[in-house]
Order: structure tokens, then C-alpha cells, then sequence
């Protein structure tokens, strides 16, 4: 409770000085008044410039525009806290300092080779991610697809039993109850028997499921635990959370995707209907991109490095099933690269563009990007959440409906309950499934991890789920979400702070 009032307070500081301000102005400033307002007026102006010009989504300066043009002191402190990257800077500054060595690969240039042979442009895009994130493409060599956590959970222990060498756990939220105790459980008997045992856990997301007590009791078990970003009253760091799903062991599987450590997740417990949820496991070579990811946030915020013995690729297989790039987004790079992928690789389609994700609330280029898809002919399909889990976040998702149906996208939501997956699939043959919702948080302000595949089989399980999926949902159309000018206007309020949410 103390961290969500002191999460709850963090903008008290600008408040209290816009009042301060108009105290003085009308109490001791009055004859100075008109030079003072006229002064302020100039820099609001230079502020206003600044913004303009700077590289972001359009959406997003209009939103500081109008805080700063009407709350001159408080919106340009406010600005300052959290709307600049530069508030990045910090954790920028750290993983920097505290980066592994590079990751030793073998399959890299084969990959690309693979791709290059069949698509160049597609290639192209590859290459751009590589070297945007410094994650390398691998031929994939075995990736399973789950169309539900609770498909994925039992494997998840599987693979913790056979830990050998080290145990890497990572999770936007974690909560006490059936998944997680069991976990614990195997997790305990692992360190026990001389497993390295690493657990980190976002210290805002876990924020009402998991305290520092219970963190202190893995500690006890033997297993190391540490919070990423732990929350401070006063911070600009305080928006990019870790919103990244991973679990790694001896660098030989890792699982990710959109499960979180929850009951909800495996649906052992039910809070919005039925919970529909995605994610994979993957081996071979490709593992060693969430090793690294994984060493790289544990080194800037543990008070100990990950070896960097673990930084090796697992034994070589000699399966191909495609290829895959494994990266990590952060808010601390100029360019928001998954939303910059999911621009290019709509360009690219030609015949399909398939999306899940639990909240729709994109940036102006991403939505446009939908828009022209469609309009050319392209068959884009988003699947939502039938029942929802923030109501305001979906009411702002529901404000993008009627410029995507108008151009021609089919949006279904999902009748059983909460679809909480995040996936792409282009023409059937490149997608992602990963952390990235197609919201401002997940594409400008968190850390996330996505997989990029390229014609692997795990893409036809998606494909296939994505089908299932829609024959479980309900189209939408622009007649079910109503018309006229008090709903034209809450649209355009909600698409103003859409960037908040």
C-alpha cells in the first residue's frame, strides 16, 4: 500500500508548485503580473518548439502540449520527470556499465543466408532489428507453441527438474498461489542441490502480489532475488517497468510469451472469464539471446554478474525449422523497434496481417500503418478481449475501432473472457509472439522481449490457434459501437491521453 501511494503522490511536487506559483502571482506579484505572464508565456513557446521538433509520436506531443500550454510550471516539470527519454537515462547508464560480454554465436550468418536467398527486403528487416538490438538471427531449431498457459506450465516444471546448472526467472508479475509455489518448490530443491537459482521480478508490476518479505524468503531457500527498478517516490525511471516473461535453464530452453506467474495465467483461478494466453519454448542456439538478455538486467541491478561461462550457445542440433531473432525493447533506445517492426512488416504483407493483443492503443504511425494494409487489399485481423481487464483501457482501445473498421479491419473479441496474448502473423510465414501489446507502454515506455519468426513451424501453430481462436469470438462492427457526437467526443478526449494508459 505505501508503494502505490508513493506511486500515487510522484506528481504532488509540480502540483504544489503551479499552486504556489498562482499564490504568489495574485498575492505578492500582482503589479508585475502582465511582464511575469508575458516572460513565461515566451519560454512556454521555447518548450512548445522543443517539443515539436523532436522525433515522437504525434499523439503523444499533443498530449504535453496541452498539460504545458495550460500548466505552464507544473506540465513542464511533469514533462521533464516522465515524458523524456533523457528520464531514461539512468538505466541506460547502468545496463551500459554492466552489459555481458558479447554472445558467442555460430548459426548467425547461416540464418541470414536463409532468409537472404528467399527474401531480400524481408532480410533486410532482419538485419535492421540485429543491429538496432544487438541480438543475432539463428537458425531455429526447435520452438513448441502453446496456445494456453495452462498447456505451458507442466513443461515449464519438466525443465526445471532437469536443471543442472542454472535456473533464470524472469517476470513482470509474480504472485503467490498454485503456479508459483510450485515453482518454488522445485526451484528450492534445485539450489539445494548446488543449481544457480536467479529470480527478478518488476518491482511495480509485482507491487500488490509480491513484497520484499516473500522475496526474502527465496532468499533463504537459497535462491538469489532481486527487483528490477525498485520503485522510488520521485523518479523519472519510474515509467519503464520490465514487462518482460522469461524462463531459462542451463541455457539449453527458455520459455516466454505472455504468461505472467500467476494463477490467472494457467486458469487455476478465474478473473475475467476465461484467461487465453500464449507462449513457447524454444532450444538450441536461439536460447542464448534470453541468456544474455537475461545477464545483462540481472548485472545492472544484482550486486553480482551472471558468469559469463553461461554465454554459451547450447550443443548444436541438427534440426531447422526456419529462423528467429530473440530481442529485447527498451525505452532507453531513440527508436521503439517493435513499433517500428510492426509498421515494416505490415508494408511488407501481401496477403494477411493476423494480431493478437489485449489493449489497441497505437501510435498514429502504427495505425496508419494498419489503415493502409487494409486499404490495399490486405487481410488484417486484430482479436481482442471479450471481457476486459481495465475497462478505461479498453473503452480508449474501443476509440480506434471505427478508423480500423472504416478501412476495412475485421477486430473480434474473444467471448469466453481476457485474451492476454501478443502475436503477429504476416502472410503465414514471419510473426512474432512475445510481451508486446499494441499499447504506449509496451511500445515506447517498458521493457519487453519478442521473438521474431520466420517460416518455422511454430507459425503454423499460431496460425491454426489464431483460427480457433476467432471461431471463439465475436466481429465487431461499426454499428456495435455506436455513433455521434458525444461519443465522436469522448473518442477524441480518450485518444489524447491514450499515451497514459
Amino acid at each position: 500500500m505505501k508503494k502505490i501511494l508513493g506511486r500515487a503522490i510522484t506528481v504532488l511536487p509540480a502540483v504544489l508548485l503551479q499552486a504556489v506559483w498562482l499564490f504568489a502571482l495574485f498575492r505578492w506579484l500582482a503589479p508585475w503580473a502582465g511582464p511575469i505572464n508575458l516572460a513565461l508565456s515566451v519560454l512556454a513557446v521555447i518548450f512548445v518548439l522543443y517539443l515539436i521538433t523532436k522525433q515522437d509520436e504525434g499523439t503523444y506531443k499533443i498530449l504535453w502540449l496541452l498539460v504545458i500550454l495550460v500548466f505552464p510550471l507544473a506540465g513542464a516539470l511533469l514533462y521533464l520527470i516522465f515524458g523524456n527519454k533523457r528520464t531514461a537515462k539512468p538505466l541506460r547508464k547502468k545496463l551500459e556499465k554492466t552489459s555481458p560480454l558479447p554472445a558467442d554465436t555460430r548459426d548467425g550468418a547461416q540464418a541470414m543466408a536463409l532468409i537472404s536467398s528467399s527474401d531480400k527486403r524481408l532480410a533486410q528487416t532482419f538485419g535492421w532489428v540485429e543491429r538496432l538490438t544487438g541480438s543475432v538471427t539463428t537458425v531455429n531449431r526447435s520452438a513448441k507453441y502453446y496456445p494456453l498457459g495452462d498447456l505451458m506450465f507442466p513443461d515449464m516444471l519438466s525443465e526445471l527438474k532437469k536443471a543442472e546448472k542454472f535456473i533464470f526467472v524472469e517476470y513482470f508479475i509474480i504472485e503467490k498461489g498454485e503456479m508459483w509455489d510450485e515453482m518454488v518448490k522445485i526451484m528450492a530443491e534445485k539450489a539445494a542441490e548446488g543449481v544457480d537459482v536467479r529470480v527478478m521480478y518488476d518491482d511495480l508490476g509485482s507491487i500488490s502480489t509480491y513484497t520484499s518479505r516473500e522475496a526474502e524468503e527465496l532468499r533463504k531457500k537459497g535462491i538469489r532475488c532481486v527487483p528490477f527498478n525498485p520503485l522510488v517516490i520521485i523518479k523519472g525511471t519510474l515509467n519503464c517497468r520490465d514487462h518482460r516473461k522469461m524462463l531459462i535453464v542451463d541455457g539449453r530452453v527458455a520459455f516466454s510469451g505472455g504468461v505472467n506467474l500467476a494463477d490467472e495465467y494457467i486458469n487455476r483461478r478465474e478473473k475475467h472469464g476465461h484467461w487465453k494466453d500464449i507462449g513457447f519454448k524454444l532450444t538450441g542456439e536461439a536460447v542464448l539471446s534470453f541468456t544474455r538478455m537475461f545477464a545483462e538486467f540481472w548485472n545492472a541491478f544484482a550486486d553480482e554478474r551472471v558468469p559469463d561461462g553461461y554465454l554459451k550457445p547450447a550443443e548444436d542440433e541438427t534440426a531447422q525449422d526456419g529462423c528467429v531473432i530473440s530481442y529485447c525493447d527498451m525505452p532507453t533506445r531513440e527508436s521503439a523497434v517493435s513499433n517500428e517492426l510492426y509498421i515494416d512488416l505490415l508494408s511488407q504483407a501481401k496477403e494477411s496481417a493476423w494480431f493478437f493483443t489485449p489493449y489497441l492503443i497505437p501510435g498514429e504511425a502504427l495505425l496508419d500503418a494498419f489503415v493502409r494494409a487494409a486499404r490495399r487489399g490486405v487481410d488484417v485481423r486484430i482479436i481482442m478481449p471479450g471481457v476486459p481487464d481495465k475497462k478505461l483501457v479498453y473503452r480508449m482501445s474501443r476509440s480506434f475501432y471505427p478508423v480500423l473498421l472504416n478501412a476495412g479491419v475485421k477486430i473480434y473479441e474473444y467471448g469466453p473472457g481476457f485474451v492476454h496474448a501478443k502475436a503477429s502473423l504476416i502472410d503465414g510465414e514471419v510473426g512474432t509472439v512475445g510481451t508486446v501489446n499494441l499499447d504506449y507502454r509496451s511500445l515506447f515506455l517498458h521493457f519487453e522481449n519478442n521473438s521474431l519468426y520466420y517460416r518455422a513451424s511454430l507459425l503454423d501453430s499460431l496460425k491454426a490457434d489464431f483460427l480457433d481462436t476467432q471461431s471463439k469470438s465475436v466481429e465487431r462492427t461499426l454499428s456495435d459501437i455506436g455513433s455521434g457526437f458525444g461519443k465522436w467526443l469522448l473518442d477524441g478526449v480518450l485518444r489524447i491521453f491514450a499515451p497514459l494508459c
